[in-house]
């Protein structure tokens, strides 16, 4: 039995067992593999045991689901290959098979000795795709100078006072009203005296 292990600093080795035909992965508590991190959908992903194929489905997740860096919308994960989920990287381990090693936090550098270290040789960023959003938008942010943003209220005056037109059409139909039934009271009076 396969079992999938998460590599991510801060979840120590949280290992599942695909041991169902059907799980699902997400942040919220009804799924049956739950990963509590900000980065990862409430209902992110399942995984299908198809004979001897693990196969993940994402289910539209916000941040998407990679395997060895490439997004898919399903696809078979083997033995040994990375599946990030948000932020967090999860490894399938075959049954039997030594567990990966953990990703952990860096290490602080070392005091360093009198001679200077060499800078680092300069790196070329794989653009993912994952965003974590932590909060929502403050109305502040959307003008830089603290207005409201063009096209809500071109007038300037806010919201304008509606014209009276309206309520004198219901004073008439009323007044129109009661004189009827004041007609058709005078007039069922004098048919009963």
């Amino acid at each position: 039995m396969a079992k999938l292990v998460v590599l991510s600093a801060g979840f120590d080795g949280r290992t599942h067992d695909l041991n169902v035909d059907k799980t699902t992965i997400g942040r919220v508590e009804d799924n049956t593999f739950q990963i509590a991190d900000a980065s990862v959908s409430s209902h992110h992903c399942e995984i299908v045991l198809r004979g001897s194929d693990v196969v993940i489905h994402d289910l539209g997740s916000t941040n998407g689901s990679f395997i060895n860096g490439e997004k898919i919308s399903e696809s078979v994960l083997k033995p040994g290959q990375t599946l990030k989920l948000g932020q967090i990287e999860l490894q399938l381990v075959p049954d039997g098979a030594p567990m990966p090693a953990m990703k952990s936090a860096p290490a602080p550098a070392a005091a360093a000795p009198s001679a200077p270290a060499p800078a680092p040789a300069p790196t070329k960023h794989k653009m993912d795709s994952t965003m974590v959003v932590p909060r929502g938008v403050n109305l502040n942010e959307l003008s830089a100078d603290g207005t409201r943003p063009t096209g809500f209220d071109t007038s300037g005056k806010g919201f304008s006072k509606k014209k009276g037109n309206s309520n004198m059409l219901f004073v008439y139909i009323g007044i129109g009203l009661v004189v009827v039934i004041a007609i058709v009271l005078v007039i069922v009076f004098t048919q009963l005296h």
